[in-house]
């Protein structure tokens, strides 16, 4: 009996303790560079690199935001910034995030990463276009 007791009441501790208990944002971050080829086949898949800065410890990459509208590209790495009091800031600290791009369609690809607003709140972005090629 003593046993059963002991059990449940560690599994009613466990239970206790959620994830969802974790405070955080997320947050859009400005592209610094990019590796991308020069040009595409059709049908295949080719590894993308995003290049951003992480602004402090609490920073974690999540995502991209990738929005795609006919041959046009818009992306953005998401981060998690978890709510701690332990957060250092970082100087320059260049994380490397990578996604693989399928070509499905022949013509020029046009990427826009996001790399932050301007001065007027606009949105700015570092436009590449690829051709693809037989």
């Amino acid at each position: 009996m003593k046993r059963l007791l002991a059990l449940c009441l560690t599994l009613v501790l466990f239970a206790s303790c959620s994830i969802d208990d974790v405070d955080y944002t997320t947050v859009f971050l400005p592209v610094e560079s990019i590796e991308i080829p020069n040009e595409f086949e059709l049908g295949k898949t080719y590894p993308i690199t995003v290049n951003y800065l992480r602004p402090s410890t609490c920073h974690t990459f999540k995502e991209f935001s990738y929005f795609s509208k006919n041959n046009e590209r818009t992306i953005a790495p998401i981060n998690y910034v978890f709510e701690k009091g332990d957060c250092k800031t970082l100087q320059e600290e260049l994380v490397e995030a990578k996604f693989n791009f399928i070509v499905t369609s022949n013509g020029s690809y046009i990427f826009k990463f996001w790399q932050g607003k301007d001065t007027d709140g606009e949105d700015q972005f570092l436009e590449i276009e690829v051709p693809v090629v037989d």
